[in-house]
């Protein structure tokens, strides 16, 4: 539905007074079902032009709901500028992303390069740096407000703390309370934190007199790592470098226009994504979200899978090609790891023909045998049987524990006809079959000469032709 509706509004411009509606038009169902598929803790990323950035936020909150929007990250992609554009050289598109639930989502941190990481000291608990004051500060820090929070800290000579003040009179300790100007006012941490965490705390003496800092920790796992800041920008994520390697891995020929830069890409899954997470990509274009999927299982070990839908006519051609060829390697290409393959593997897949209930009664449309079997398998298992062979029994395939039969031609006359009947004789040699297999039977046919509870018995289920196409749990 989705495809012959861009194809009837495949040529709309800047005059088109409906452009904005059609836009709507096309992205409300795939939005709808994107909210469907995805995780409870999953988010969606969606990057978009000056166009219909209006409208995007409206349908998305009300589809995903306002309270889970989470960025709208203004992404640098061409620094330079487009000089074309009147009035602004155009730099940015932007990014957005929302949550399914944003109170289950999780969006991560970037590691830090090697002069970032000098930045930060280390000791007997890992990596820290000077975090803020522990004197609080701001209206709720005078101590008649927070008087819990105001009691002394002592602090000895060699900048060693503790709050029990039955130990402070055995040695030599300094008394220290949370006071600014005179003032008197209160401690961001609790006693007990203090006593828990003296680790944690740095002592800074200077002419004035002793200050107390927390020690900033990394947030996520033992390296320190920065938070992603709301303007996106990296020099390798220029629009030019995805063209870039695009044409190292089709040569000098154009496939693809504006194809995403890997990085861009590799950051994002990144932030939201755990090493055994699916990465859906709903419009697949040049394949840049598979490439990345890949790159990051090779750097970090995970086992990310991705899942790309492209209805356009280059979907074999460009996008699964590029896949095939970033996992093989591409020979000359002067990455290394693009070169020498980053591994993986993927499965091709077409949608067949639907399966259309209406037209098999009229006779208007049946599909072929192989294709209704197929359907029937998945249906029913929730996943592709191997090969189908219609056997003389009508017998197409099985399971560890199902044998499917499907007594069925593509021939209104035979649908209509006894010949298309579950009758005593074929329930005899399927009981057999089933009785020497040990297997179960799930037998589809328009119709049957044979009571149910008598197929129960012997280990049968009927599913009536074009009604009881089904899913079967234990199947």
């Amino acid at each position: 539905m989705m495809q012959a509706w861009l194809q009837k509004n495949s040529s709309i411009d800047v005059e088109d007074m409906e452009r904005h509606d059609k836009w709507l038009c096309m992205m409300w169902p795939r939005l709808h079902l994107l909210h469907e598929l995805l995780s409870d803790d999953g988010v969606i990323f969606i990057s978009i032009d000056d166009n219909e950035v209006h409208n995007l936020r409206l349908m998305m909150d009300e589809i995903f709901d306002g309270s889970n929007f989470i960025a709208c990250l203004p992404t640098v992609m061409n620094l330079k500028g487009n000089n074309d554009e009147f009035g602004f050289a155009g730099t940015h598109e932007y990014t957005f992303c929302w949550a399914k639930d944003k109170t289950l989502a999780q969006i991560g941190e970037f590691k830090l390069d090697e002069e970032e990481l000098t930045t930060w000291l280390e000791d007997d608990y890992g990596y820290y740096k000077k975090g803020a004051n522990l004197k609080s500060t701001g209206v709720n820090a005078p101590r008649v407000k927070r008087p819990n929070l105001y009691y002394p800290i002592f602090i000895n000579q060699n900048n060693k703390l503790t709050v029990a003040e039955d130990l402070s009179k055995k040695e030599n300790y300094r008394k220290l309370f949370p006071i600014t100007d005179g003032e008197e006012m209160s401690w961001r941490w609790s006693k007990e934190k203090v006593s828990v965490e003296s680790h944690n705390i740095i002592v800074e003496r200077t002419k004035s007199g002793i200050n107390l800092f927390k020690k900033q920790r990394p947030s996520l796992g033992d390296l320190p790592t920065k938070k992603p800041k709301s303007l996106f920008y990296k020099p390798e994520y220029s629009s030019g470098n995805g063209t870039v390697v695009l044409k190292q891995i089709f040569g000098n020929r154009e496939v693809f226009n504006n194809p995403k830069p890997v990085q861009l890409l590799k950051d994002l899954i990144s932030l939201a994504t755990k090493q055994n997470d699916i990465i859906l990509d709903s419009f697949a274009g040049s394949g840049t979200t598979a490439h990345a999927v890949l790159a990051l299982n090779k750097e970090d070990g995970g086992n990310r899978k991705f899942i790309l839908v492209e209805c356009e006519c280059y979907a074999d051609t460009t996008t699964a090609e590029r896949v095939r060829r970033v996992i093989n390697g591409v020979e000359n290409a002067t990455n290394e790891n693009l070169r020498d393959g980053l591994g993986g593997s993927f499965t091709y897949c077409t949608l067949g023909e639907p399966i259309d209930e209406e037209g098999m009664l009229t006779g208007e449309t049946l599909p072929t045998y192989e294709d209704l079997a197929h359907y029937i398998a998945y249906t029913a298992t929730g996943s592709a049987l191997t090969s189908i062979r219609k056997q003389k029994d009508y017998c197409f395939g099985e399971t560890n524990s199902i044998r499917f039969y499907l007594i069925y031609e593509p021939a209104l006359e035979f649908l209509e006809s006894n010949k298309s009947a579950l009758d005593g004789k074929r329930t005899e040699q399927i009981a057999k079959a089933c009785k020497e297999t040990g297997k179960k039977a799930y037998v589809y046919a328009p119709q049957k000469f044979v009571s149910q509870k008598e197929l129960t018995d012997i280990g049968i289920t009927f599913c009536q032709l074009p009604y009881n196409i089904h899913r079967i749990s234990d199947a």
